[in-house]
């Protein structure tokens, strides 16, 4: 996505536990842990001081899957912190700059399994969270020219897809045997879709899903 959105010509602001692998030309990395709603918010207060940021890509998630009698409070409660309330944080920090500036962007990585997915209990239900959130934040935010949208990727050939479907399981081969276009879905797929919202001319288009 990164990438993507810089040869758009964006400035991104990266938020992550770890440094990327190539910090990209047009890329400023921040370490932070998003789960710490303190240092998230006293950090974006930090950076709003100096720069204006009208678009948002909540695109950290964690999966911890399990089988509903196996599912931890603790699991249950990382999931909900990264997946479901840092967005909102990260959404309610940079709301003011928006409506100030009548113009916003935010995307929201959702999932496939917000539809249902076996063992997927905390993980289906932050990304079915968050796909109520978007259309939520969408009604409330129209009037400011703030869009919202969310994305729910299929199965994508990323590590964290790779580290909840192992590619030897029968389980995962059967994903990919029952996808349309016989393939996996790739980062860039996903990107594609995140740079149409983003776009200046997407305007008109708020509170949608769209499936990767």
């Amino acid at each position: 996505i990164t990438r993507r959105v810089i040869a758009e010509s964006y400035r991104v602001i990266n938020l992550d536990q770890v440094p990327p692998k190539e910090l990209l030309a047009g890329e400023i990395f921040h370490q932070v842990d998003l789960t710490d709603a303190k240092a998230t918010q006293e950090l974006i207060a930090e950076l709003l001081k100096t720069t204006s940021i009208l678009r948002l890509v909540n695109n950290a998630g964690i999966i911890r899957p399990s089988a509903l009698e196996d599912v931890s409070l603790n699991d249950f409660n990382a999931v909900m912190d990264l997946n479901l309330r840092a967005p909102m944080l990260l959404a309610q920090s940079l709301m003011p700059a928006m409506r100030a500036a009548q113009f916003g962007r935010i995307i929201n990585i959702a999932s496939r399994a917000a539809l249902g997915k076996e063992e997927r209990t905390a993980y289906a239900a932050s990304k079915a969270g968050l796909l109520g959130m978007t259309r939520t934040w969408a009604l409330e935010m129209a009037s400011f020219g703030i869009t919202v949208n969310a994305i729910g990727p299929g199965p994508i050939a990323t590590e964290l897809f790779t580290s909840g479907n192992h590619p030897d399981q029968p389980k995962t081969k059967k994903i990919v045997a029952n996808i349309p276009v016989q393939r996996m879905g790739q980062p860039e797929d996903v990107a594609h879709a995140v740079a149409l919202f983003l776009d200046d001319r997407a305007g008109f288009i708020t509170g949608q899903v769209l499936y990767v």
